[in-house]
């Protein structure tokens, strides 16, 4: 079983991943810590809730803050288009969804729940990496503690979805994103180079709905709206970015990894592009050099990533 703390900002294919993560039998689903980027924190925070409440998901939300590591960064408007005003495709959520919230933080859940658990948390983050810089700037002993890191987000050799450097999730908070990548801690990024590749159709979601009871008809229903903000990128359906991150937590072999240290660009024409130094590649001295080796994907079996989503989804559990 993976122990599993789930840093998200619900967001549609957030959802997805949410689902993915509850219904997996080797998922242990600890904590899910919300983060702003598809929405405003208290707009993700509230999806969490709805989802946690909808599916009947045990794990604690704990809400993270609502500005970037560098609070200097100006802000950057919601991306509305795409996951709609609620943030979970229009679907009306309520405004008040009455499921507590743990009274921590999210980067002090984030610590409390490692220390408690040393050796034993994944960490998988799909948005903006302001929770897990947080909790490593206030207690570095973590990086020790954790079993891995896996990172929706980036885009190494191929362009960005936000600029033509960057992806939108790094862009969103590069400094915490440099901070979790240099960090001593194991780090897989599963960025554009391969989330990209996985497009689920409209027809795959159908089938989904049908085997998967009501909370894969809600999810059916959250996907829509997004689905449509596909139709200028893909031919037929949506790219399941953040349910890749959880898949490769479950099954690695069908990913293909490159590593190297990681460092993030912070400022500039360039601002949150991803860019790693390959182990096999010699340099001249660097701002990479010093730095932990960490895992970036290069390679997918979207096949066989996106049947182990729909089977996953599908399951009544």
């Amino acid at each position: 079983m993976h122990k599993v703390i789930f840093d998200t900002d619900p967001g549609v294919d957030d959802a997805m991943a949410l689902l993915f993560l509850h219904r997996h039998p080797d998922i242990d689903l600890i904590g899910i810590t919300s983060v702003f980027g598809n929405a405003s924190v208290e707009t993700t925070t509230r999806n969490a809730l709805f989802l946690k409440k909808a599916w009947n998901i045990a794990a604690p939300v704990a809400k993270g803050l609502g500005e970037t590591f560098d609070h200097g960064r100006p802000h950057v408007g919601w991306p509305t288009g795409i996951h709609g005003e609620d943030g979970l495709g229009n679907i009306d959520v309520p405004e008040k969804i009455d499921v507590p919230l743990d009274p921590r933080p999210a980067h002090r859940f984030i610590i409390d729940t490692v220390r408690a658990n040393p050796g034993a948390v994944t960490l998988i983050a799909v948005g903006r990496m302001t929770n897990l810089a947080l909790a490593l700037r206030d207690a570095p002993d973590i990086a020790g503690l954790v079993k891995d890191v896996v990172i929706m987000g980036g885009a190494f050799d191929v362009p960005g979805n936000i600029t033509p450097a960057a992806e939108a999730n790094i862009h969103g908070d590069p400094e915490a994103a440099d901070a979790v990548m240099t960090a001593p801690w194991p780090v897989t990024v599963i960025g554009l180079d391969v989330t990209t590749r996985t497009v689920m159709t409209r027809a795959m979601l159908v089938d989904i709905a049908e085997r998967g009871g009501a909370p894969a008809r809600l999810l059916s229903d959250i996907s829509q709206f997004y689905i449509t903000f596909y139709e200028q990128h893909v031919d037929d359906g949506m790219i399941v970015h953040d349910s890749c991150a959880c898949a490769y937590v479950v099954a690695p072999d069908l990913f293909r990894t490159r590593s190297g240290s990681v460092r993030v660009i912070c400022g500039g024409i360039a601002d949150g592009q991803t860019i790693q130094k390959p182990d096999a590649r010699l340099f001249p001295p660097s701002p990479w050099d010093g730095l932990p080796s960490q895992k970036v994907c290069t390679g997918i079996d979207a096949e066989g990533v996106l049947k182990l989503i729909a089977d996953t989804l599908s399951l009544n559990r």
